[in-house]
């Protein structure tokens, strides 16, 4: 199978995409964020999206662009504290939102990923976010039943990939979209720096070729600061 493709518009073409469609986006506040593909899902125009994600960017930026179009119709998060656009379609009920604990909803992908349908955790549980859902006691602990999580197509980014699909990210860009990866029926992935096949060192892989169907070679990434702190 060839997996290089030149565009993220192509790769979007090769997954399939279509209105309704659940998509898992990497990134972890600004970091790690694939901007190409974003970028060119906004050009799409699909609509109706289920879109999971630890967080929904900021205004203009990233998942915000989206927002801004209207092409979200829910999102699944953690963290959405920093986009103003977002605090707005909520509260006028254009939004749908399925709050989730960050720890959860990592570990509901990576269930998803690894074929785990569901599991217990204590988290959460006495809170709003336990409503509707099963409980239990394990190991003393009153526990929430958590399903798994996985999408149509999920869009990671990380630094530099092999042409057979090979990802390495670098530090805090890893943590979404390694288990992100894992979970999409087909992954795209885009990287900074695009390598034949042999130049990685199989040590340093962190997403193995298995689970990506399309890579690609970004560009003009901003390398935006969310939060800028001086002394």
């Amino acid at each position: 199978m060839k997996k290089q493709v030149q565009s993220a518009a192509e790769a979007l073409e090769k997954a399939g995409l279509k209105d309704g469609m659940t998509l898992l986006v990497g990134g972890f506040g600004l970091c790690g964020i694939p901007e190409n593909l974003i970028a060119a899902l906004r050009e799409t125009g699909v609509k109706d999206l289920t879109v999971v994600s630890n967080n929904a960017g900021v205004d203009g930026f990233g998942l915000g662009m989206l927002l801004e179009t209207r092409q979200i119709k829910k999102m699944i998060s953690s963290y959405v504290g920093e986009n103003k656009l977002f605090e707005q379609l909520y509260l006028n009920g254009e939004l749908e939102l399925e709050f989730a604990p960050q720890g959860t909803l990592a570990e509901r992908i990576r269930a998803g990923g690894a074929g785990i349908p569901a599991f217990y955790t204590p988290t959460g549980y006495g809170t709003p976010i336990a409503e509707g859902k099963e409980t239990r006691e394990v190991q003393g602990k009153m526990c929430v039943l958590e399903q798994a999580i996985r999408g149509d197509i999920s869009l990671v980014k990380a630094h530099t990939g092999d042409t057979y699909g090979n990802l390495v990210y670098r530090l805090t860009a890893r943590n979404f979209n390694a288990p992100i990866a894992t979970a999409g029926d087909i992954t795209l992935a885009e990287v900074e720096e695009l390598v034949p096949v042999g130049q990685l060192d199989p040590d340093h892989i962190h997403t193995p070729s298995v689970f990506v169907n399309y890579i690609l070679k970004g560009s003009a990434y901003e390398k935006r600061i969310e939060q800028r702190t001086t002394c």
